[in-house]
């Protein structure tokens, strides 16, 4: 905690005398425990505590702390001040960031998790109005998802709102039979997925698009186990068929084949044949889409202050921040003051998806949002509030909640601590993502996992494919709090940063016994720590140099990541393993250096290997405990 200067000190001390007399005639009225945010200001530890902020700053003061009335002080400060009070303090519940007033001075503020920011618990019947449904497009690319989206778009854009769309904001509303459905122009499954993996889940109904001329392809099957691992129904738009060799039925058999079994052949899955080139199908695939929301029952309270979801944010010339938002439960208006994250604001403009300006913005509506001051990220739940006070307060003690997330990062399941988890009752539910070298492999691969039996734990299978660990298998992982299993394969780069970055644990093996027997036993408590790799960076060699004494070093250019001194070298030739083993040094202009970094070149020396030819790739790995 910062030292006061003297004349902040001589103001507090002020502050003290004027506020003596208050203290002596409050009553103090004690609570035996309290929750308290990672970082509050003195009142409103004060507030917390039921005494006033001049007991609390002579309590600081006592241990060496000059601190006024705004101050902030962190919870390790807090819980002490509050021990010598009589209050036992425990850290405040901080799986999310959406919060709300609750004090009647509004400084207070109350963790609430998503779920319970967008239930319906509670909610009078009379209050809930049918809400239009949210929908996400993915599918392979080149099958049409673009096409389709703009056949769509250009075919029922909402009434009275022709002329086209003058601006693209990532979501966007058509009409059919005077219902509005709501679509999401995202990227792609891999966008969907990264959104829920940081906790929103904004999505009523996928639409898988899958070309008729050209069948179930690997992303397809990607996109059906991303729509499922969210739980989302999917409805199938069978396009191109005008194309010369469309065969819908060979789709059908294909998605049957991967659990979406068509109704036409007793199923549950809804599929219609569109073609975005003719802008044929698309009323019925509309209408189905409709059919399906009408069975989620979807609903909202349109009276409640907004809440909801940034889509997309981006700096604009001549705007400054701007945020797409889905509001998902109340009303937002212009004049609202809100929270997005750790920004606040007041809602300066409200643009629907023809550019056009809003006075208000109802459930399942997207609108551009103008007026933050900084750019939110996609993700981010916004959430109107009372008063700027009550915004700024709660905008604090979110920067400050970005600040541990930052430190402690997202904790994901490892096998290391699996059966910690089981035991607290965390786990009960083990999701597997499966990568193998084969479709045989992982048949069998698959069929030994469902066969371990635990009372306590499900062994699920959230994604299985063949070929190496990408970046989409391990944010499918990250969003279902998955294992990543990797057999007779490796993860590609992207893969690896990707599982840097998500704390995924990827776990490669080649014998499918030690697969079994490791998840086994973790689950029972009998798991032994083994020494994993975790890949670090790539170098390849420019020439190999010759040094007397010391023998042959590749000179390389780092082409990725990072190379350490004293990690773990894998040198490879044609995609072959050469050898493996500890980097001895690393030089740059004949200086001994520690590490080397991705655009530089350096001199490597492999222990125990000096046979370096241009064109070799130098791996390196950090060993850790897993």
């Amino acid at each position: 905690m910062a030292v006061l200067t003297p004349e902040q000190e001589a103001s507090v001390r002020t502050q003290f005398a004027a506020g003596a007399a208050a203290a002596d005639a409050k009553p103090a009225v004690r609570e035996t425990q309290v929750q308290l945010p990672p970082s509050l200001t003195v009142k409103e530890l004060a507030d917390y505590l039921h005494v006033t902020a001049v007991e609390i700053i002579k309590e600081l003061m006592r241990n060496g702390i000059m601190a006024n009335i705004n101050q902030q002080i962190d919870y390790e400060t807090a819980a002490i001040v509050a021990d010598t009070f009589g209050v036992q303090a425990s850290p405040m519940a901080m799986d999310t960031a959406v919060v709300e007033a609750v004090a009647e001075d509004q400084t207070q503020v109350k963790m609430t998790s998503r779920s319970e920011l967008f239930s319906l618990e509670g909610e009078a019947a009379e209050d809930l109005k049918t809400r239009p449904p949210v929908v996400t497009v993915m599918g392979h690319v080149d099958h049409g998802k673009t096409s389709l989206l703009d056949a769509v778009r250009q075919t029922k854009v909402a009434a009275g709102e022709a002329g086209g769309i003058t601006q693209s904001i990532g979501a966007y509303t058509v009409e059919e039979r005077n219902r509005r459905i709501v679509f999401l122009d995202t990227p792609g499954h891999e966008a969907f997925t990264a959104m829920r993996a940081r906790g929103a889940q904004v999505t009523d109904v996928a639409v898988l698009v899958v070309a008729a001329d050209d069948g179930v392809m690997p992303q397809t099957v990607e996109a059906i186990s991303h729509a499922k691992a969210a739980g989302v129904p999917i409805v199938v738009a069978i396009n191109k068929i005008d194309k010369e060799g469309a065969n819908p039925d060979r789709v059908m058999q294909g998605l049957s084949e991967h659990g979406l079994v068509p109704e036409k052949w007793g199923g549950q899955t809804v599929m219609v044949p569109v073609s975005a080139k003719l802008k044929t199908g698309l009323s019925e695939l509309l209408e189905m889409i409709l059919l399906v929301a009408d069975l989620q029952d979807l609903k909202a309270n349109p009276a409640k202050p907004a809440a909801g979801t940034v889509i997309d944010a981006h700096l604009e010339k001549g705007r400054g921040a701007v945020a797409t938002v889905l509001v998902q439960s109340g009303t937002l208006r212009v004049g609202d003051n809100v929270v997005v994250g750790h920004i606040f604001g007041k809602v300066r403009a409200l643009l629907n998806d023809q550019g056009k300006k809003l006075k208000e913005a109802q459930p399942a509506t997207p609108a551009v949002l103008m007026g933050l001051p900084d750019v939110p990220t996609a993700g981010d739940i916004f959430q109107v509030v009372s008063s700027e006070k009550v915004a700024r307060t709660i905008a604090g003690q979110r920067a400050e909640l970005r600040r541990v997330a930052a430190l402690s990062k997202t904790r994901r399941i490892t096998l290391a601590d699996l059966a910690s988890q089981v035991e607290q009752g965390a786990v009960k539910d083990l999701n597997l993502v499966l990568k193998a070298d084969s479709n045989g492999s992982l048949e069998a691969l698959k069929q030994s996992l469902l066969k371990i039996q635990d009372p306590k734990v499900q062994i699920k299978i959230v994604y299985e494919g063949v070929g190496p660990v990408t970046e989409s298998d391990i944010l499918l992982a990250a969003a279902s709090n998955a294992l990543a299993i990797a057999f007779s394969v490796k993860p590609d780069v992207q893969a690896q940063r990707a599982a840097e970055r998500e704390k995924v644990d990827i776990r490669q093996y080649d014998v499918i016994y030690n697969v079994t027997n490791d998840i086994g036993n973790a689950i029972r408590g009998l798991y032994e720590p083994t020494f994993v790799q975790v890949w670090e960076g790539r170098a390849e060699v420019i020439t190999p140099i010759r040094i007397p004494k010391v023998g042959t070093i590749a000179g390389v250019r780092v082409q990725e990541g990072k190379i350490t001194s004293g990690s773990v070298a894998k040198v490879s030739r044609a995609n072959q393993l050469l050898f493996e083993g500890p980097i001895g040094g690393l030089k740059r202009f004949k200086d001994d250096v520690k590490e080397v970094t991705a655009g530089l070149e350096c001199g490597i020396r492999v222990d125990g290997h000096q046979d370096f030819q241009q064109g070799d790739i130098i791996e390196s790995f950090q060993v850790h405990q897993g």
